[in-house]
């Protein structure tokens, strides 16, 4: 039996760096994408042999499609695909222009139904579908509420997809991580009056008293990917240390 492979979009950095690295450890052909060439190229090469780099933004008509097709096109087949790929999103709600809205949902949303129609019509012999969701698609943050929506909308689309591909032997399945240690995160930080502090207010709110690493992500995107997660689907599975647990 050939190699299964996986796509994880949003692959050049943080998060999706982390999933595409466990999965071609796992064994997995993996096709790494994103809008960045250079890093895009870095993830591919440091990869090495059984995974290639498609340059795409998933928001350009055909693009889901083209993706697709070019992962049947290298490695013959599709079995797993972990719709990472998303963009942040904070302002006050009343103020947020409905032109920013429609970005988000755009990039964090349409993309990733778009990518979902389009690889699972190519998953002949079943598949896993993985999408990345958040925490936020759970709980209510200041400043955060179009981005919770469209997560929120992600872990939506999870649960009826799980329901409607079951008799193609598609598996969807979420992973909703809480704050993780990334570019984007440590970016964040920096910028706070007081990034010490910052970084102690957040690890208070977390039951198992820390922020969690991309490894943390990655491992449970492994396990659904896998065969031992056969009989599970239609799940979000929370990956922030019990916050939404409280």
């Amino acid at each position: 039996m050939s190699r299964r492979t996986a796509i994880v979009t949003g692959s050049t950095s943080g998060i999706g760096h982390e999933i595409a690295r466990r999965l071609h450890a796992d064994g997995l052909n993996v096709v790494v994408t994103g809008r960045d060439m250079r890093r895009g190229e870095q993830v591919r090469e440091e990869l090495g042999e059984g995974s290639v780099f498609i340059p795409l933004d998933l928001t350009a008509p055909g693009a889901p499609a083209e993706l697709a097709a070019a992962a049947i096109d290298h490695f013959g087949r599709l079995d797993v695909v972990v719709n990472n790929a998303a963009m942040d999103h904070t302002g006050d709600l009343l103020g947020v222009p409905v032109d920013d809205v429609r970005r988000v949902f755009e990039v964090n949303t349409i993309a990733a139904i778009a990518v979902l129609q389009e690889v699972a019509k190519r998953m002949e012999h079943g598949g896993a579908i993985i999408n990345i969701s958040s925490r936020l698609a759970s709980i209510g943050v200041p400043t955060m509420a179009i981005y919770s929506a469209a997560k929120g909308s992600i872990k939506a689309v999870t649960t009826a997809a799980a329901v409607e591909l079951a008799p193609r032997n598609i598996r969807v399945n979420a992973v909703a991580p809480g704050m993780t240690r990334t570019p984007l995160y440590e970016t964040w930080v920096k910028e706070q009056v007081d990034p010490e502090q910052t970084e102690r207010d957040v690890v208070a709110g977390i039951p198992l008293g820390r922020i969690a690493d991309p490894t943390d992500v990655a491992a449970v995107v492994s396990f659904l990917a896998s065969e031992e997660a056969s009989y599970l689907t239609g799940v979000s599975i929370p990956v922030d240390g019990g916050y939404t647990a409280r």
